[in-house]
Order: C-alpha cells, then structure tokens, then sequence
C-alpha cells in the first residue's frame, strides 16, 4: 500500500521520514509522495569493476552544488538561494543527488520516478529502490537521452519519491553506501 502525504507529512514531523524538503512539500504536497530537487551533480572517469565478492566505482568529480547561506529549522529559505544552472548536452550522464535525504524505517520502502517534465526534455533517471533502513541522500543516473540540451537550475524538482509498506517481514538495509555516499575510493569487499 502507498502511503498518502496526510501520513507522509506526520512521519516527516515525528520520524524524520525526509530531510530538508522544501516548503511547498510540507505544506502542499502533490500526488502520493514528494517532489526532491537536484542537490548535487558529479561526473564520473576513470574504471569501475563490479565483482561477486568486490566493487570498485567510476572516480567521480563535483560539477554543480545547490548552495545555500543558511538553513532555519531545516528549511531552506528561497532569498537564500544562489541560482546555479548546469547543461546537459545529448549523450552526457551524470550521478545527481538530491538536497533532500531519507531515514526509513524497517516498515517502509521508497521508490524513485523521474517528474514527467524531466524525461519530456530528454534527460531520463537511472533510480532503485530505497530499502527499509537506508538513512542519507539520494543518487541516480541522470542521462541526456535526447537530441537537444538541456538547461537545470539546481535545486529544481526533477523526481518523485513514493513510500510503501513492507508487509510479512523485510531485513534493514546493510550496505556500504549508507548516509549518501557517492562512490568508492578504492575496491571494497561487499557486505
């Protein structure tokens, strides 16, 4: 069952269900979930190995950041914002992560869609789900699939997140990328 925002909103005050969510999801949310803004944009080098025991990621490199002067009761006021825009040209592929971060708890899990404003302008998502347990930011694939380029100010709403309930049982999440890391430094052994 997903959870609707009347029960998101009150997991929010009480649980920390999402962290830094602008105001106009807390105070107007639309559909059965939230809108999360581009946070961070990063482009990946370098080699990447994904073995049965071992993984390695691409070497990664901070291209855009939403910036912010200062944060009041974890809301991110609008005059605090410094616009900041980034170009994505057709074929370019980015790890975006969002300003927002989650805190689930054992009984849910979340899942990640593009707005349909994103893929309509060519830039399609690379998302998973969010397990019961996971606690940080967000990082997807972002890729320009289409022939044209495109302009995204940071700290735009560009996915959806929708929460449901894990029902018969679910294990915690235990792996590596907990509190929103975006790669590896070196080749780690899995979990």
């Amino acid at each position: 069952m997903i959870l609707g925002p009347k029960d998101l909103l009150k997991l929010v005050k009480t649980k920390k269900l999402v962290e830094g969510l602008s105001e106009r999801e807390l105070t107007n949310p639309e559909g059965a979930g939230f809108d999360l803004r581009l946070g961070e944009v990063y482009s990946i080098s370098g080699n990447a190995f994904l073995g049965e025991t071992h993984r390695k990621t691409a070497d990664i490199k901070l291209v855009a950041q939403y910036r912010h002067i200062k944060k009041i009761s974890d809301r991110i006021k609008k005059s605090d914002i410094k616009t900041q825009k980034i170009e994505i040209k057709p074929g370019d592929f980015f790890l975006v992560k969002t300003i927002e971060s989650v805190n689930m708890p054992q009984n849910l899990t979340a899942s990640i869609t593009p707005r349909s404003t994103t893929y309509r302008s060519g830039l399609f998502l690379r998302t998973g789900n969010v397990q019961p347990g996971y606690c940080g930011g967000l990082i997807f694939g972002l890729k320009n699939e289409g022939p044209i380029t495109v302009e995204i100010e940071m700290g735009a709403r560009f996915v959806h997140i929708q929460f449901s309930q894990v029902k018969g049982g679910g294990n915690m999440y235990r792996g590596q990328w907990q509190g929103g890391r975006v790669t590896a430094r070196k080749k780690e052994k899995q979990v």
